[in-house]
């Protein structure tokens, strides 16, 4: 085995493991389903810096490492939101969000070129967010929690989430409108 395809193993073991996460949420075993998501979240963490700091980026692990990001988010998401856990409006802005990222990304390449974005800090802001909200809403349903603590986190997931995609909306029309008026040139030329 090669060592640079160790974070793309953590990646792979992270998208299995959504599978089981869905399970206990389904089942309403939250404490399991905390433990699972909180060990994603660290494997999201660990693979990225094995990636960045021992050089160990490959093709892959740029589409396997948000794939099983995306994945573990809008499976918890959804099925909050199926138990009425979280807001179905709050389920639906961060779904949309991500949607207009994917889409946006999508016509900036058919149009445009190559869409390589660094990952805005706001985007990140949003990401740690969206986490430790899921993370508490478990951990609510195993031990009362202050609700003002939970409605201060979703308020601080619905504003960075809506700050988040407005950042990739401005920043690619900016790009494109640079590229397109020639003060700019793709990585594809």
């Amino acid at each position: 085995m090669n060592k640079k395809n160790i974070p793309n193993i953590i990646s792979i073991l992270r998208i299995l493991l959504v599978v089981p996460l869905a399970y206990f949420l389904w089942t309403q075993n939250y404490l399991t389903a905390l433990f699972l998501f909180l060990i994603g979240g660290l494997s999201d963490g660990l693979d990225g810096f094995l990636a960045r700091r021992y050089n160990w980026e490959t093709e892959l692990g740029v589409i396997l490492d948000p794939m099983g990001d995306k994945l573990m988010m809008l499976t918890a998401y959804l099925l909050l939101g199926w138990y009425s856990l979280l807001s179905w409006w709050l389920v639906s802005l961060v779904i949309f969000r991500d949607l207009i990222i994917v889409f946006g990304s999508l016509l900036y390449r058919r149009f445009i070129g190559e869409a390589k974005l660094k990952v805005l800090f706001i985007s990140k802001l949003n990401t740690v967010f969206q986490i430790l909200l899921v993370l508490l809403i478990m951990f609510s349903q195993v031990i009362n929690l202050n609700q003002l603590i939970t409605d201060s986190l979703l308020w601080l997931v619905v504003v960075t989430t809506i700050m988040s995609g407005y950042a990739y909306i401005n920043e690619w029309g900016r790009r494109a409108w640079r590229i397109l008026k020639g003060k700019e040139v793709t990585r594809d030329d």
